[in-house]
């Protein structure tokens, strides 16, 4: 691999695929005391440079404008939902007004003084803090833009900068630009190291569980040799039943620690190009899955309405189709269900250009505040049940080929899983 190949492939791997996160470490307490600062912080600040240590310029009606969107960071929708979409546009808005704008805008309107030089730097460093890097350096650039344009037009007179202080300034603002830059980069990897570390040890936590299970299944088979050699013993039925269920416990719990080791490999999904049928695996699936019941085997519907092929990992896709079914299981048993014919549904059809697979369940649903967290790593709607991987790994999985996963949910009526599948030719 040349320089250049390794140059592309951190930009890909840093820049272009790395999720946005929009809202470093988000907590409602972290969203509140955040909007009461901005809410209370800017009053106060125009008092220190407005009348205490006045500056050339203070604006009191920019200033009140900026603390009332303090307001949007406190308001229930956005601190109590901190991870959700919502929170991200509104924290992202709110931020890049009252940081990169309002402080380019008076650093220009206060002649690039000292005070106002020191406060750009501050900010610079708060700004590459609190949200990803690209959007802030992004933020920075456009903020800064667009404070000049407008001070240019409608700005009031300043004093003016000699060169050599524009070098200076220039100078320092780029020093604390570029170590904010490179923090929050440094930052982004060692939390994404994180998390593969988790995810590694996981899988290895996964995969060690299953010597215990070797020898539970080497038991079986004893206790199956032992019948068979006295087939007289009236307790051969019920020595039977026993082997017989704990050769179905050891199947199952492989068939959990194979989606464990599948989930913990959430960061390393290569794109795979098999061309799948979809009825094909949505039944091979339903046909594999390891039931508690029989009733719960027989509660699985598959209607396909029309079938389509796409372009992935068969493996993948069907450990996909077994998470959402897994799923859909809790759902059913936390709703109390009897398991009726037709309680999990799962459909083939084609929607316009696209193929679809949509798993549906008749269970309790899914709470409105957590929907636009789900498919998040280590979200689990299931407190208690569930790691919060299973769901990360399908969309990741889908989104490799190219797909898309979304969810809707009624509470107390159930939830509707729907995967959007490019058709292949």
């Amino acid at each position: 691999m040349t320089a250049l190949d390794s140059v592309l492939d951190w930009v890909k791997k840093e820049v272009l695929t790395a999720p946005l996160i929009a809202v470093l470490h988000p907590s409602p307490l972290r969203m509140r005391g955040l909007g009461l600062f901005t809410l209370a912080g800017h009053p106060i600040f125009y008092i220190v440079w407005g009348i205490w240590l006045p500056q050339p310029y203070e604006n009191f009606w920019l200033r009140c404008f900026t603390a009332l969107l303090g307001c949007m960071l406190i308001s229930k929708r956005v601190s109590n939902q901190p991870s959700g979409e919502w929170a991200a546009y509104v924290f992202s808005a709110v931020f890049w007004f009252e940081l990169p704008f309002l402080f380019s805008w008076m650093y220009f309107c206060n002649g690039g003084n000292m005070v106002w030089l020191a406060s750009v730097c501050s900010m610079i460093s708060i700004y590459y803090y609190v949200t990803d890097w690209r959007i802030a350096t992004v933020g920075l650039i456009l903020g800064a833009v667009l404070a000049r344009v407008i001070f240019q037009f409608a700005g009031p007179v300043s004093p003016l900068l000699t060169d050599h202080q524009v070098l200076i300034n220039a100078v320092v603002i780029s020093f604390s630009a570029s170590m904010g830059l490179l923090l929050g980069i440094s930052a982004a990897n060692l939390r994404r190291e994180q998390l593969n570390n988790t995810l590694s040890t996981m899988g290895i936590m996964a995969h060690e569980l299953r010597t215990p299970l070797s020898t539970a299944a080497l038991l079986g088979d004893a206790i199956e040799l032992e019948v068979q050699r006295q087939p007289g013993n009236p307790r051969s039925a019920q020595l039977s039943k026993l082997a017989a269920r704990l050769h179905t416990l050891v199947r199952n719990m492989n068939h959990h620690i194979d989606t464990q080791i599948a989930n913990a490999r959430l960061q390393e999904l290569p794109r795979y190009t098999e061309r799948i049928s979809a009825a094909e695996l949505v039944r091979d699936a339903v046909a594999n899955y390891p039931y508690s019941t029989s009733r719960q085997r027989e509660c699985v519907q598959v209607l396909v309405q029309e079938n389509f092929h796409f372009l992935s990992s068969s493996a993948q896709f069907s450990q996909v189709v077994d998470n959402l079914m897994k799923n859909a299981f809790h759902s059913l048993m936390a709703a109390d269900s009897r398991y009726p014919p037709g309680a999990l549904r799962i459909k083939v059809h084609h929607i316009e250009a696209h193929g679809r697979i949509a798993v549906e369940d008749a269970g309790t649903g899914i709470d409105a505040v957590m929907l636009p967290n789900i498919f998040k790593p280590f979200f689990s709607a299931n407190r208690g049940t569930g790691h919060g991987l299973g769901l990360a790994f399908c969309q990741q999985v889908v989104q490799s080929a190219g797909g898309s996963i979304q969810v809707k949910s009624i509470a107390n009526k159930g939830a509707t899983f729907t995967i959007d599948l490019p058709v292949a030719g």
